[in-house]
């Protein structure tokens, strides 16, 4: 094998979120008598931490920083609540997973989310898996694009960044994967487009999650 891990975006890549995360902003805007946004739309609002989905929904006139430090805590309380409505692994998860493990590839997850939500969400709707280690954005680590979050699973794997396969479904993930050294496969269930992961570097594109199987096992 070319690869001993495998490192996960989790939102659009492990888990189909979009639409409680479409629900939990349209609640905290509908509060405030502030405009809603299309469910789809979320696919371009979402996927560079909290701070900046609040922000972008917000309208224009409330994009300082106290209104949006206040909208980001009510939009975590919401979540906090209806998170798992509709959430679930995409179809075909479960067997890519089973099927990365009995070749013996380790596992790990790399998100923007922040970290509890991401620990909460992969230890109920994924927890005949080991991911390790498991990380969601964090106080004092910068967010991806930014490598240092991925270089630091790469430590403790105990690997280098070329033994280590990045998947995931956005420009930022292909950017993450890149910075870092890593090898970066596109999956086009997410939440963006086959052209966006191309022109972010994209070393491989896959519409089904047991594709991922033959570029890790060659064969």
């Amino acid at each position: 094998m070319r690869y001993s891990a495998v490192l996960f975006d989790l939102d659009g890549t492990l888990l189909d979120s979009l639409e409680d995360l479409a629900t939990t902003a349209n609640r905290m805007l509908a509060v405030r008598n502030l405009p809603m946004h299309p469910v789809d739309a979320y696919r371009y609002f979402v996927g560079d931490g909290v701070g900046t989905l609040v922000e972008r929904i917000l309208p224009e006139a409330l994009r300082f920083p106290a209104a949006i430090e206040e909208a980001v805590v009510a939009f975590q309380e919401e979540y906090a609540r209806n998170w798992h409505e509709r959430t679930c692994p995409y179809p075909g998860i479960a067997g890519m997973l089973d099927g990365l493990v009995a070749g013996g590839l380790r596992l790990s997850i790399l998100s923007n989310k922040p970290d509890a939500f991401t620990q909460l969400c992969v230890q109920r709707l994924l927890p005949q898996w080991s991911f390790e280690p498991l990380l969601g954005q964090r106080q004092g680590v910068p967010k991806k694009p930014d490598p240092a979050a991925a270089l630091e699973i790469a430590a403790r794997l105990g690997l280098t960044p070329a033994e280590i396969l990045y998947v995931g479904d956005t420009a930022v993930d292909m950017q993450t994967a890149l910075a870092a050294g890593m090898d970066a496969v596109g999956v086009l269930w997410g939440f963006r487009t086959a052209e966006e992961l191309r022109a972010a570097g994209a070393h491989h594109l896959i519409a089904r999650p047991e594709h991922l199987l033959p570029i890790v096992f060659l064969l």
